[in-house]
């Protein structure tokens, strides 16, 4: 079994998820006394929102890196950053790091696949919705068209996302939002809708959707689990 290096703390409540996640499944394939070789390293992310909000993001894929070197002195074999958002600097931290880095658009866009899906729409913060490094790895890598809300939309969610608004207050507030927001990219051909925040499937249940709702959450910690499995480390 492979060491899984976790980057968390974006926010701790996503990485508890990742965690549990992770260490279920491996007890599923395995047996019941088998959980996950992993290392945990959870960032302070008030420093690295301010860092994104400034447009600074080499500078917070450096606090990544950091981070991941730790892990890696700690004894990784791979890392998985435990958010959708900080993916736009995959690239900076695999390479500064020196690891295989799983990265959470390529499990999401095999679930697609999976369905047979070629058009879906994409929820997140705007910097997922709305620069290239997510939607465009998905269309070059996978032919997987995605559509995003309008300007007013997107607003809307980013600032769900980062009010710090405690679950249970984003459930009975913005249900009605989130409700019509994704009725809104169905009407635009939408086949399916990303969770793009590894925040949202804490908020949006697919038992209130009839359409495929993709957690990224419990797709790239079910990817990590079988990839910390697998004979030989392959990723894209």
């Amino acid at each position: 079994m492979k060491t899984i290096g976790l980057l968390g703390g974006m926010s701790w409540e996503s990485t508890l998820e990742y965690y549990r996640l992770i260490n279920q499944i491996i007890k599923e394939k395995r047996s019941q006394f088998h959980s996950a070789r992993c290392v945990v390293y959870s960032l302070d992310f008030h420093p690295i929102a301010k860092l994104q909000h400034e447009g600074k993001w080499k500078e917070a894929g450096d606090l990544l890196s950091w981070a991941g070197q730790k892990l890696k002195i700690m004894g990784a074999d791979f890392l998985v950053i435990c958010t959708n958002t900080m993916h736009k600097v995959a690239d900076q931290v695999s390479k500064a790091v020196g690891l295989p880095l799983l990265h959470i658009a390529d499990a999401t866009a095999e679930a697609i696949k999976l369905m047979g899906l070629e058009k879906v729409g994409l929820l997140g913060t705007k910097f997922t919705m709305e620069d290239e490094f997510y939607r465009e790895r998905l269309w070059r890598n996978y032919r997987i068209k995605t559509i995003i809300p309008n300007g007013r939309d997107r607003k809307i969610i980013h600032r769900i996302l980062y009010s710090g608004e405690c679950l249970s207050m984003i459930r009975a507030n913005h249900g009605e939002d989130f409700k019509r927001i994704i009725n809104g990219l169905l009407s635009r051909g939408a086949q399916g809708i990303i969770l793009g925040c590894t925040e949202l499937p804490l908020m949006i249940d697919q038992a209130n959707y009839d359409v495929p709702l993709f957690d990224t959450t419990r797709l790239h910690a079910e990817a990590a689990a079988a990839l910390s499995l697998a004979e030989e480390i392959s990723t894209r």
